[in-house]
């Protein structure tokens, strides 16, 4: 996610803990004020009671409020619930306190943000030249699609990953404190986590190309002024995301 937008998602939960105050505020005038409701705290035993207990009341909503919106960390789904994009973003964030792997997290946001954008523009030029209706359109849009399936199973399988990331076994495991382990076996270890980073950089590079193909084509629509539904298949973009596709059915998660 790009600092624009933690910055939007920061000033977001700002607004909402304003607007919790204002409303505690609001209810809180309409029940105390004379003018209004008149409860009076120090009147008769079951004024006091209500005005004592709307206060307590309003300062526990103030304190969750202020708790969740602020310090409570997000509940994270399962990767098998996770379906949309927002999903996708949210399980993501989770792993930005990982230092280690701050900046693969940063680049799988980012692509996340570029993917939405590229499908966009994709249908928008799409609509532009085409009927939703002609076997054009219809081509373009259903290679547009799988790609983009292509892409979030290469970001689940990197949240499959991240999800059995040990980050302080790793950092001993690479500064070979574990002094307790054999030599054969920290060897062991630092090779596995050596796959692992390495399976991280395959599956960004995978969608970075992905991004890149996807550029391609829409310089390629963009450019021609005709097709016929035969020239589609020839396109050489159009070949090498085919080439893409057909790949997905060896892909292990």
């Amino acid at each position: 996610m790009e600092v624009e937008e933690v910055q939007v998602l920061t000033v977001t939960k700002y607004i909402k803990l304003f607007g919790i105050i204002i409303g505690v505020v609001v209810v809180n005038i309409l029940v105390l004020s004379p003018g209004f409701l008149g409860v009076k705290i120090g009147g008769s035993p079951l004024t006091t009671a209500i005005g004592v207990t709307l206060l307590f009341a309003s300062a526990l909503v103030l304190l969750y409020g202020s708790y969740a919106l602020l310090f409570k960390q997000p509940v994270v789904l399962p990767v098998k619930q996770i379906k949309t994009h927002e999903d996708y973003v949210e399980a993501l964030n989770h792993y930005r306190r990982v230092k280690t792997l701050g900046n693969d997290i940063s680049l799988a946001l980012e692509q996340l943000d570029r993917i939405t954008k590229r499908k966009d523009t994709l249908l928008i030029v799409l609509n532009q030249r085409f009927e939703p209706t002609e076997l054009s359109y219809k081509k373009f849009a259903s290679v547009v699609q799988e790609v983009e399936k292509l892409f979030y199973l290469n970001v689940r399988s990197i949240l499959n990953r991240l999800n059995v990331f040990d980050e302080s076994e790793f950092l001993r495991v690479m500064s070979n404190k574990s002094t307790r382990f054999s030599q054969e076996l920290l060897q062991e270890k630092t090779t596995m986590y050596n796959e692992y980073l390495s399976f991280l950089k395959s599956s960004l590079d995978s969608n970075e190309e992905i991004l890149l193909k996807l550029d391609k084509l829409l310089l390629e629509i963009s450019r021609l002024d005709s097709f016929e539904p035969g020239d589609i298949e020839n396109m050489p973009c159009m070949q090498e995301i085919d080439s893409l596709i057909k790949q997905t059915k060896y892909y292990k998660q």
